[in-house]
């Protein structure tokens, strides 16, 4: 600089001078330290990239990623999963704590038990929550001392109010009695996590104990046209657990695969207005006889295909699975991607074999895009240390980018050459169908200003629930269940647990990006039906039983019990010729008023036989 002349020598001979100041010297904060700690999605992205450059390229290579996650939905998807997961932890009433005890010595002074405190091994990633530990026990209150937080001359407490939700797991096992004071949760030395509640106004209410849930989930979302995953979220906790819960837990999906059943349907010449029997079903199988049944445990006779898929009827998709042959729902399945490899059982048809939440959003979004393939990436692009790029995962064509300026009103022309894995009308037929999951039956709490379609799913004894749904531009879904599988008790579907996980989240997500009608492609024509019985209806019929059913073009449809279909099994003579299925009270269920005043029915637990741990719901 001096030699060039942009500073004279006096400037020169004081920087000379001075004291050379480094990153590594602490006299700067580093970039690294700039970034957020690692989580589920970043250590994703270096599984993935790992597997394709090498674990020593990617940690040495000096590469540059480019990742497509969106920091404030992927805030909005922790907390509405972690939301969830507590409020069914809570649900249970047990206490288990950290199992963390600090020991008697370390407790003497403040600056012992913090820097005793600051070692312990428990997770400081769920926003809000702080890691303490228990110094003295009162008749009713517990004093603790907060990691972060100065201990002023009133102390702070966990009160008696705050434990009574709970009772302690013993050493052996066995549950203590329902707490009554803090005393009888925790005792001096025990290291806890805990959250600051606030009144109505905001101001400052009390210490709350917090524990990390026993049972966990996963939640992904994504760019249905793009692939682009904008958010994910592998547990309640990555410090708490790194395992990866939306792609690395190989789970039931239960009924949240029965699209595909009807997906396949719809290609082989069903229509949404095709008559399907539902009826008792047996099959001899090695294993003993196996007899699925509805959730409700009842039959309903003739019914249309939409109503099997709204109200996740067991048995008419085994008929449908019966009569297009597993071989085809299989072939559906493997194209998504769902399945490497689909075994051709038909309990697979109800979703008893395991897949990865990962797969089935991908997989979703084709049905949401029109049919078009989709992979999902969670890297926009890598370049390596000299700003070449060696990976791009958008390859498609955008002629007008190149152009200097665009005429006003006019949006860059993008041509997609992506591999068609499905016909548009009948991803469309799909998505109308789903879309009645949403408006009638087990998706019925999503509550968005934009059309949404979704698919619930609950397997065999409630050991793992999902919701998968989409508008017209992002996919999302959830799962929860125990990592060891085990049941979740009564009133556990996915209904109840992740339809609220995605409500939560999409209500941001729609925010943001917005969403429309989904569009009909050409190729089709509507046709009003009444969607309990399947009789054409004529073009100004309304009411609730009307629904607007999308035909092929040149398809000359049969209405009525003219084509119905049985897939083999048969039906029995003392079933209904038409019924209204759950929308009646008489189903044995529970009658609800929901938030927003609506009454719904929650049917009872079904007993799925000897074979199948497919989806209730």
């Amino acid at each position: 600089m001096f030699q060039n002349g942009y500073i004279d020598k006096p400037t020169l001979d004081t920087a000379l001078a001075a004291p050379l100041k480094t990153v590594q010297g602490g006299d700067y904060p580093s970039f690294k330290g700039s970034l957020p700690p690692r989580d589920y999605f970043t250590d994703e992205i270096r599984r993935q990239l790992s597997r394709s450059f090498g674990e020593d390229e990617f940690f040495g290579g000096g590469l540059t990623i480019r990742a497509t996650e969106d920091p404030e939905l992927q805030l909005a998807a922790s907390t509405a999963l972690q939301e969830a997961l507590e409020d069914y932890d809570r649900s249970q009433g047990v206490w288990r704590g950290t199992r963390l005890v600090m020991p008697a010595e370390a407790l003497g002074s403040e600056d012992v038990w913090r820097a005793a405190l600051s070692e312990a091994d428990v997770p400081r990633d769920v926003p809000g929550w702080l890691p303490a530990v228990v110094l003295e026990v009162g008749e009713t209150s517990a004093r603790i001392g907060i990691e972060g937080v100065s201990d002023d001359e009133d102390g702070h407490f966990i009160p008696a109010e705050d434990v009574t939700w709970a009772r302690k797991r013993q050493a052996d096992g066995g549950l203590g009695k329902k707490a009554k004071v803090a005393g009888d949760l925790v005792s001096v030395g025990d290291i806890v996590l805990v959250a600051a509640l606030a009144n109505e106004d905001g101001t400052f209410r009390r210490w709350s104990l917090r524990q990390v849930p026993e049972v966990q989930g996963g939640f992904m979302a994504m760019d249905v046209n793009t692939g682009r995953v904008i958010a994910m979220q592998g547990g309640f906790s990555y410090q708490s657990s790194v395992f990866n819960r939306a792609t690395q837990a190989n789970r039931q999906p239960g009924s949240s695969f029965k699209p595909f059943v009807y997906a396949a349907a719809l290609d082989s010449g069903f229509s949404p207005a095709t008559i399907v029997v539902d009826a008792p079903i047996e099959v001899d199988t090695p294993q003993g006889l196996w007899r699925p049944k509805n959730a409700s445990n009842k039959f309903y006779g003739p019914t249309p295909l939409r109503t099997g898929i709204e109200q996740s009827r067991n048995l008419m998709t085994v008929r449908v699975a019966q009569e297009i042959g597993m071989d085809v729902v299989a072939g559906y399945a493997e194209r998504f991607g769902v399945y490497d490899y689909l075994d051709r059982f038909l309990a697979n048809a109800l979703g008893a074999q395991e897949t990865t939440l990962f797969k089935m959003v991908a997989a979703y979004a084709m049905f949401a895009n029109g049919g078009e393939r989709v992979e999902p990436t969670l890297v926009d692009r890598v370049q390596d240390r000299w700003g070449r790029t060696v990976y791009r995962h958008d390859q498609r064509d955008c002629a007008d980018c190149k152009l200097a300026s665009l005429d006003p009103g006019f949006a860059p022309r993008i041509t997609s050459n992506r591999e068609r894995v499905m016909d548009p009308v009948t991803a469309y037929q799909l998505t109308s169908m789903l879309q009645g999951v949403v408006k009638r039956g087990s998706g019925s709490g999503v509550d968005l200003p934009v059309p949404v379609a979704g698919k619930t799913g609950t397997t065999n004894d409630a050991k793992d629930v999902w919701f998968i749904g989409f508008t017209s531009n992002i996919v999302a879904g959830c799962y929860m269940g125990y990592d060891q599988p085990r049941t979740l008790g009564k009133g556990a579907y996915g209904g109840t647990l992740c339809v609220p996980v995605f409500n939560a989240f999409m209500k941001e997500a729609v925010a943001k990006y917005g969403g429309r009608d989904f569009k009909v492609p050409e190729g089709g024509y509507f046709i009003k039906i009444n969607r309990f019985t399947g009789e054409r209806l004529p073009d100004d019929a309304s009411g609730d039983f009307v629904q607007a059913e999308y035909f092929r073009d040149g398809e000359i449809p049969i209405f009525g019990i003219g084509a119905m279909v049985d897939g083999g099994f048969g039906m029995g003579q003392n079933l209904p010729l038409y019924a209204y299925g759950e929308l009646g009270g008489d189903e044995g269920g529970t009658t609800v008023k929901t938030a927003t005043g609506k009454t719904k029915i929650i049917p009872k637990k079904a007993d799925f036989g000897t074979l199948s741990s497919g989806g209730l719901y």
